[in-house]
């Protein structure tokens, strides 16, 4: 099922390229996590000497993975979608829904926004194991891909997209 694409805003044109970057950011951190893993298992195995810095990374990078790619998709309305009641109901209905939708999507990208932020900021001064970071490296990224989240979210709160088959 795809969604109607009504002709874009001037707003949702400028987040065109912001999306692209988070996407970008997304593949990275795959890409990143792929390398750390792959580094770990040689050198654990083959090399016997396994690196303790590996594991911080690789969850640095999943959670930038994770944030990124969820609000690359919230972008795209391929991500907090649900057509297939939707697509029964009237227009007034689905225009309903894709606000409350919409809505959702905000409060939970706020949520992860805010409370990532906090979490980032109260863990600066504890060290990670394993690696010279703070132990809270790995919420940065999930507070930006959720303030990420709700800044996409918001041209489908105003607009209320219908869904198609």
């Amino acid at each position: 099922m795809n969604a109607a694409r009504a002709p874009e805003s001037t707003f949702e044109r400028a987040l065109a390229p912001v999306a692209r970057v988070s996407t970008v950011l997304a593949a990275l951190g795959l890409f990143g996590m792929v390398i750390s893993q792959g580094w770990q298992v040689l050198a654990r195995y083959a090399l016997n000497a396994s690196p303790s810095w590996t594991e911080p990374l690789t969850l640095i990078c999943l959670t930038s993975t994770l944030a990124f790619g969820a609000a690359s998709g919230v972008h795209a309305r391929s991500h907090f979608r649900f057509p297939l009641l939707v697509l029964l109901l009237p227009e007034a209905g689905q225009r309903a829904f894709a606000r409350l939708s919409a809505l959702i999507v905000i409060a939970i990208g706020l949520l992860l926004a805010v409370y990532g932020l906090q979490l980032g900021i109260d863990g600066l001064g504890v060290r990670m194991a394993g690696a010279p970071l703070p132990q809270s490296s790995a919420y940065f990224p999930l507070a930006l891909g959720g303030a990420l989240m709700s800044l996409f979210a918001l041209p489908q709160l105003l607009r209320a997209p219908l869904e198609t088959v």
